[in-house]
């Protein structure tokens, strides 16, 4: 098995995650929600990420306008995204997200009201120029994908004065992008960002999006919420896209083993310590650490729910007769048990009463 392949795996799934957990916010509470939602998962993931990537694509030396759009066209390209660069000036650069959009894959586009991708923009492109300390800068938008355009695209201006912040985010569809010619677009240097390293980026594009998004999905909704949201839209995930990943790790069958296979193969590509061995009649796999949310507390055991509904749903289309349950979460345990077991099987001593 291609390690390269395992981690496009686990970058899929995460993605394909981000995409069904935004529409199930909007579907099953409302469009206001999904508003809050998506610009507060953005705002988070732009103050955890902005001034680090600026730092490690070395792009703190660029005129602010030309560091906040390479930032997010290297960063965006890193993470499997279609994008584009024009520099206009050194006070004016493009960047534009032609069709299909990453975030909105497939039919996904269709169902994303206005003001859930303007979210996007006001969480995080609006407030690049606050991060960097330039109180000039704003992100004028000049297409939407969302309302029939072809593409994203808008340019970050340096004005001459500073902006308040209703200024730092405005409208301008009469204008549009210049034609980019991709010949002329900048790449990365290559002995500082190698394939694997390039590739481990592309997984931690997709991780990192769900890190941000359920903490914001619990502080938002409750736990009660938050986990039936996060839950239900990962097994639904899990379900829908398992043979798409099954087929990149090169993992068929259908027996425990054949599964349990797929587990470790995903998880270690996540970079976590998995193992499994055969246990009274199943399979018991045991997983040392959670890369996923290390060092951020783990709010509330539904957190861990939300995302053991993957498991639950790959496992769901790999055998419909078989079961994965779990030894109870304890925040103090040094690992997470699961067991594989036949659906009839009586596995009351194994799991937990989470009703």
């Amino acid at each position: 098995m291609n390690h390269s392949c395992a981690l496009e795996a686990v970058a899929t799934l995460y993605h394909a995650w981000l995409t069904g957990l935004i529409l199930a916010v909007i579907t099953r509470k409302s469009n206001d929600a999904a508003e809050e939602f998506v610009f507060r998962l953005f705002r988070r993931q732009h103050l955890a990420m902005f001034l680090p990537g600026l730092k490690k694509l070395g792009l703190e030396r660029e005129p602010a306008a030309v560091a906040a759009a390479k930032y997010h066209y290297f960063s965006n390209q890193l993470g499997g995204v279609k994008v584009e660069y024009y520099e206009e000036s050194p006070r004016k650069a493009w960047i534009r997200y032609p069709p299909p959009r990453w975030i909105w894959k497939g039919t996904a586009i269709c169902a994303i009201p206005s003001k859930v991708n303007r979210a996007i923009l006001r969480g995080w492109h609006a407030h690049n120029g606050v991060t960097m300390g330039n109180l000039r800068l704003g992100f004028v938008c000049t297409k939407t994908t969302v309302d029939g355009q072809p593409g994203l695209e808008g340019y970050y201006y340096e004005y001459d004065h500073e902006l308040a912040e209703e200024e730092r985010l405005v409208f301008m569809p009469g204008e549009a992008a210049p034609f980019i010619d991709p010949k002329t677009l900048p790449k990365l240097d290559a002995d500082s960002w190698p394939e694997e390293r390039k590739q481990k980026a592309n997984r931690n594009y997709a991780m990192e999006y769900i890190r941000s998004a359920l903490p914001e999905l619990f502080a938002l909704f409750g736990p009660a919420e938050a986990r039936y949201l996060g839950h239900l839209s990962a097994l639904q995930i899990g379900m829908q896209f398992k043979d798409e990943i099954a087929q990149l790790i090169n993992v068929g069958g259908y027996s425990p083993i054949d599964f349990a296979n797929l587990f470790v193969i995903l998880a270690e590509a996540q970079g976590d310590e998995v193992s499994f061995e055969e246990y009274q009649g199943g399979i018991r796999i045991i997983q040392k650490g959670w890369r996923l949310m290390r060092d951020l507390p783990v709010l509330h055991e539904s957190v861990f729910e939300c995302w053991n509904g993957l498991w639950e749903g790959l496992l769901a289309a790999h055998n419909p007769h078989l079961k994965i349950v779990r030894k109870r979460l304890d925040q103090g345990d040094p690992c997470f048990e699961w067991f594989i077991t036949p659906l009839e099987r009586n596995t009351s001593n194994l799991i937990t009463d989470n009703t």
